[in-house]
């Protein structure tokens, strides 16, 4: 059966072990595996704007021996001039792998269902999978290794309906961590989403927790994340996203709420001032930087262990 990775709990807690164990040996071995040896080509598709995805991605599939076919989504107009289905059979018959950066997780499960080639989540409108490894990565990596995400404490604040939250709840589930969700009344994340991530960290020691205030959030903290205000296609005004968001903003204060040793993330584009103050941003416990290298690597990881599935 072929294996997709289209939202963070498509991994069970092996699996995302497998997955970051093998990211660590391709960050300090960058040629160590060339499944797409050939080169076989993979199908990397953006219907929304991208910089850190396309840099990625298509430098990871040429490290991995293959060809990255980068296609514009405002050319291929997928779903409008020709749909999912079509575009997905078309490309299973010549590609190893599809990975599409796009807005509804529907147009990607569909994508998956008829490709018959592992299909990635390069981000939806509702799960950002591949950052969320990302993160993973570079919490354990300042934190001394795979074995310290478990029951460690990530915090995120911020807009908690969007993407990044609903990543961090199931992927730190899944990692055994102790998730807490700080996010404005009437922006908490789908309740789908919590409950599922909650039903994940019952069997993992971890835990869920979606509050109001942002100090709570992260009080006791190692690690703490954010993210733009305003996620892509939201029609929500700069002026209702400050009175909305800006007890959340994350700054040097709310930081000094965490562990002395925590660190702060942001997956990037940040805007210095609204989410996050550039003393944070640019200050010695950020890590963000670590985070947008991270992506490199553990998506070189997802495609190799998608790609050798049985």
């Amino acid at each position: 059966m072929t294996r997709h990775f289209l939202r963070d709990d498509d991994l069970t807690p092996v699996e995302q072990r497998e997955v970051l164990e093998l990211a660590l040996r391709l960050k300090a071995e960058r040629f160590a595996e060339r499944p797409l040896a050939g080169p076989r080509a993979v199908a990397i598709l953006f219907d929304k704007p991208t910089l850190r995805t396309q840099l990625s991605f298509t430098v990871g599939v040429a490290e991995l021996g293959g060809h990255p076919m980068v296609v514009d989504g405002n050319l291929a107009r997928i779903g409008v001039r020709e749909s999912v289905e079509d575009t997905a059979k078309v490309l299973g018959r010549q590609v190893a792998a599809v990975v599409w950066r796009t807005f509804d997780q529907s147009r990607l499960e569909t994508m998956a269902r008829h490709a018959g080639v592992p299909v990635v989540n390069a981000l939806t409108d509702q799960f950002h999978p591949c950052q969320a490894l990302a993160d993973l990565l570079t919490i354990a990596e300042h934190a001394g290794g795979l074995d310290a995400l478990h029951d460690r404490t990530l915090a995120y604040v911020g807009d908690g309906a969007n993407n990044m939250a609903h990543s961090y709840l199931l992927a730190g589930a899944t990692a055994g961590m102790h998730v807490r969700i700080g996010t404005p009344f009437g922006r908490r994340p789908d309740a789908q989403v919590v409950d599922r991530a909650a039903a994940v960290a019952a069997t993992t020691g971890g835990s869920v927790t979606v509050v109001h205030d942002a100090a709570a959030a992260v009080s006791g903290a190692e690690a703490v994340a954010t993210d733009t205000w305003v996620s892509m296609g939201d029609a929500t005004s700069e002026q209702e996203a400050e009175e909305l968001f800006g007890p959340f903003r994350l700054d040097a204060e709310l930081l000094d709420r965490a562990e002395p040793g925590a660190v702060a993330l942001h997956c990037m584009p940040a805007y210095r001032g609204k989410e996050i103050t550039a003393e944070v941003m640019d200050g010695p416990r950020s890590v963000v930087l670590d985070e947008a290298e991270n992506r490199l690597h553990v998506q070189k990881a997802v495609l190799t262990w998608l790609l050798e599935r049985p």
